[in-house]
């Protein structure tokens, strides 16, 4: 199979993109930039997200109880940028607060869903998370999407 192939072809499934934050056991901030978001449940209300499993954030996230993902909106492309690279104060721009869960949520996201982490389990070179929505928000902004290794603005409804 050709890897750098099928990369591209993946690619070419516009995604949104979110910033998924917990707060590590020293209670340090910790957050990244995630495009393998997805609702997974109404009944009960879950969704998962995908950590590549080399990643320097893992320990963070598999140590803490609850997580928080946070849809970017098209006027929020600096964020993801910030949280997608190495920098050290990620939380550093953007309106950042501890939501009722204790997680950092981004005001005006497009959407926040503050949830318990119920599920981890190992696929492949990542880790999946799987959460139970414990409280949410949501603003009418227009998302920003990622599609073949570029950000893109909704279009017109079809």
């Amino acid at each position: 199979m050709d890897k750098r192939r099928l990369r591209t072809a993946l690619g070419r499934f516009a995604t949104g993109v979110t910033i998924v934050s917990c707060v590590d056991e020293g209670g340090r901030w910790v957050g990244l930039t995630v495009s393998s978001f997805s609702s997974l449940s109404l009944e009960p209300p879950l969704v998962l997200w995908s950590l590549r499993q080399e990643s320097p954030n893992l320990a963070a996230f598999e140590a803490a109880p609850r997580f928080a993902v946070n849809v970017l909106a098209e006027a929020q492309i600096g964020l993801s940028r910030r949280f997608a690279s190495s920098h050290d104060h990620r939380f550093g721009e953007g309106e950042w607060a501890l939501g009722a869960h204790g997680q950092p949520v981004l005001k005006d996201a497009v959407a926040v869903f503050e949830c318990e982490t119920v599920t981890r389990q190992d696929a492949g070179d990542h880790r999946l998370y799987i959460g139970r929505v414990l409280a949410f928000a949501e603003h009418a902004h227009a998302p920003l999407l990622y599609r073949s290794g570029h950000y893109h603005s909704l279009g017109e409804t079809l």
